[in-house]
């Protein structure tokens, strides 16, 4: 019998070359567009970079300054200027003679505005203050002893149009034209004025040792708005030789500089002394007191300065402390001119050495010689960025200086400061203040410290739920349910992590704050009670065991973990009474002495946490679910138990995935915004408790960028911050890649 089914060939349609030609094409085409998209990707980072670089780059750049000549004036000549000082607009400067004529200047041609004369007889001017707090207000002291007080205004006229503008100066007698006795036995050898909102004070020093402070209260008319002033005097005999004299702008403490090299700290209110601190074993030459009246800036014939301030101790007591030294090469510091706005200051020696310094960040900024030697007098502009130089032969010089970011270093940017007020070094961010007496603080290790915090604990919340769930997804569920699982946690990465931060700190943030016993009980309950369930499973013979499918069994923990939770919180209640005197929070602050923020590292740890899950769980699932099946199954084959085919096996197999998902759920952690800035407090401190806040680099440039002055040291430090955690975020990547490529080297061959 024969077949009547015969075996034919399978029939091959031959594809037409046209359609290899366009295939061909199109994978060309592909290639080359996937290519270019690398490239662009790779192109736009470096783009990032540079333009980071090109905002920071300034903050390092060396201060620079050009000097050059104005010409001079006939009439100045043998006249010696024992007071000078510049405008804003760096058009007008006034000037005060010896022989007690005061006049307005025009730096261009240096032709005078306006000249004034103080005294009409033929008495010297001894000495001339200008008022700590740049109001305009200056003393101008006699050589009896009698004092005028004026004050220099200036107005700017734009009549004429905003190109034409013009400096209208005005010399003002704000507390009358008269003059007051300060010293009556004459022979001044320092004067000092300092105002505030409430007093006005004058003090002099006198040979011998005569110190006359004289403290006036201002008593303002509230009808005519006149103000008067309350006079009480006050003196002090010292008992050594008075070289400087300087008081603190609160007008609270006075120091007297001596020629043994110590500073004598005085309690004006009783005119006690309260300490003596020896600075130098050279005589202080120069003293002056640093912007906001706090600091004292004491400079040596050995051309040193020292800065120092009070410092409240234990017992609530002040005591004078040396906080830095600047030294430098220079001779005898015979002058120092702090800057208006900053915490910087001029000083300037006996063979005509100029330097500039910084006091917070400690760096000497600037240092050159005067052209023509010690001159008669020097005038700081209000911005610091202009020197108006008057010699002793009536010429007069002026020096542009280009120094816009001295308060950066790397002291001042990483390490422990020293600031006014402050018992010791820290680490301490606070950028802004009500007033310009503020001394900015800028440094950039709590932002750091913080990010690695919330970082580190969001990584401690999600690592453990991500990979432990991805581990058993891929490995035990059953294909069903994973089909439903995988895509319900990958979604959760869709939800906006401005709702996450709403949510923690609305909501998750008190809710924590009362329920804090249960909330910790829960995280000991809830794992010791699925394991006793896991076990209590396994061991017993329950009929509901026949019903539940293999890779089924997530589904019965529901409704254990709603129990266990239940549990926790009712009895958080019983253990706080019994242990913790009914409130934990009390006990942490009272007896422990942990404090306790609403918005703190661990309502960020479960909030981020709770953000960064689906990202590491995805890439970790895909990498333990693509472990060839043959693997497992022949270790499954040779009497491995399904755990000793997980953790010998699977895991070290997919561990390069894994590490990878580990990696790119820490970078997420760490460039994190908005979870932070809504759930933290945005404190910049430094400290591991579990139960404060932080403040991280991220959330700072968020907070801070959009009221920074644009080109300001503030505002570049803040693109110095993005910088670092773009450094951070590459090394980072950088070692984890490396990391990878080596433990897929290592475990390849299974």
């Amino acid at each position: 019998m024969k077949s009547s089914d015969t075996a034919r060939p399978a029939t091959i349609t031959a594809r037409p070359d046209s359609f290899h030609r366009w295939r061909g094409r199109k994978d060309l085409l592909a290639k080359r567009v996937i290519g270019l998209g690398g490239v662009m990707v790779i192109a736009a980072v470096l783009l990032i970079l540079f333009y980071l670089l090109y905002v920071v780059m300034p903050l390092f750049l060396p201060a620079h300054a050009s000097q050059s000549n104005l010409g001079g004036n006939p009439g100045w000549t043998g006249d010696k200027t024992v007071f000078l000082s510049l405008e804003e607009q760096q058009q007008v400067a006034f000037r005060v003679s010896q022989d007690g004529v005061a006049e307005f200047f025009k730096l261009d041609g240096l032709s005078v505005i306006e000249k004034i004369l103080l005294s009409d007889d033929d008495r010297k001017v001894a000495h001339v203050a200008g008022d700590q707090g740049n109001s305009g207000l200056i003393a101008v002291a006699f050589d009896d002893g009698l004092v005028s007080l004026v004050k220099e205004t200036y107005t700017t006229d734009y009549s004429a149009g905003i190109e034409q503008r013009t400096i209208k100066p005005v010399l003002e007698f704000p507390y009358g034209a008269g003059q007051r006795i300060l010293l009556p036995t004459g022979a001044m050898t320092g004067l000092v004025l300092s105002e505030n909102d409430s007093q006005l004070l004058l003090a002099a020093a006198g040979i011998g040792g005569q110190i006359r402070i004289e403290l006036n209260t201002k008593q303002e008319n509230f009808l005519s708005g006149e103000i008067t002033l309350e006079r009480s005097v006050k003196t002090f005999a010292a008992d050594f030789e008075v070289t400087t004299i300087s008081v603190s702008s609160d007008h609270r403490w006075l120091y007297l500089g001596d020629s043994t090299g110590r500073v004598h700290f005085i309690s004006i209110a009783s005119m006690e002394t309260i300490q003596v601190v020896q600075v130098s074993d050279a005589p202080i030459t120069s003293t002056s007191m640093l912007l906001g009246g706090i600091s004292l800036l004491a400079g040596d014939a050995r051309g040193t300065i020292t800065q120092l301030f009070p410092v409240r101790d234990a017992d609530n007591q002040f005591a004078l402390e040396k906080i830095r030294r600047f030294e430098s090469d220079q001779g005898a510091i015979v002058r120092i001119i702090p800057e208006q706005r900053r915490k910087g200051f001029v000083a300037v020696d006996a063979q005509g050495g100029l330097a500039i310094y910084h006091s917070t960040a400690g760096t000497l900024v600037l240092q050159r010689q005067l052209d023509n030697g010690l001159p008669d007098a020097l005038a700081l502009a209000p911005r610091a960025s202009g020197l108006l130089i008057l010699n002793t032969d009536g010429s007069a010089d002026f020096m542009d200086i280009d120094n816009e970011h001295p308060e950066v270093s790397f002291a001042s940017l990483w390490s422990k400061v020293w600031y006014e007020n402050y018992e010791a070094p820290e680490y301490v961010w606070q950028s802004s203040a009500s007033s310009n007496d503020f001394e900015p603080k800028f440094s950039l290790t709590p932002l750091a410290f913080g990010t690695l915090k919330a970082a580190l604990y969001a990584m401690l919340f999600a690592l453990p739920l991500a990979l432990m769930g991805a581990a058993f997804t891929a490995y035990f569920m059953s294909p069903a349910l994973r089909r439903l699982v995988k895509p319900t946690i990958e979604i959760m990465e869709a939800l906006p992590t401005v709702i996450l931060g709403f949510l923690a700190g609305l909501w998750f943030a008190p809710f924590l704050e009362e329920n804090l016993a249960g909330v910790l009980s829960m995280l000991i309950v809830m794992p010791i009670g699925l394991l006793l369930f896991a076990w209590f499973w396994t061991r017993s013979q329950w009929r509901i065991k026949s019903f539940v499918k293999p890779g089924w069994e997530p589904i019965l923990l529901l409704p254990v973990i709603v129990v266990l939770a239940v549990v926790s919180m009712e009895f958080a209640g019983p253990l706080q009474s019994l242990f913790f005197g009914g409130d934990l929070r009390s006990w942490l602050s009272q007896e422990a002495g942990i404090s306790y923020d609403q918005r703190n590292a661990m309502v960020v740890g479960c909030a981020m946490g709770f953000a960064v899950i689906p990202t590491i769980f995805s890439i970790a699932e895909d990498a333990i679910y693509g472990v060839p099946k043959s693997l497992s199954d022949g270790s499954l084959a040779l009497g491995a138990t399904s755990w000793q085919t997980l953790v010998r096996v699977i895991l070290p197999t997919a561990s390069p995935g894994m590490f990878s998902a580990v990696m790119i759920g820490l970078g997420r952690a760490v460039g994190e915004t908005m979870i932070v800035l809504m759930a933290t407090g945005n404190t910049p401190i430094m400290d591991w408790n579990l139960f404060e806040g932080m403040r991280t680099l991220a959330a700072n440039i968020a907070v801070e960028m959009p009221e920074s002055a644009l080109n300001s040291s503030h505002y570049r430090i803040l693109f110095l911050a993005a910088l670092v955690l773009f450094v951070f975020t590459f090394f980072v990547n950088t070692g984890a890649e490396l990391v990878r490529q080596r433990l897929r080297e290592k475990y390849s061959s299974l």
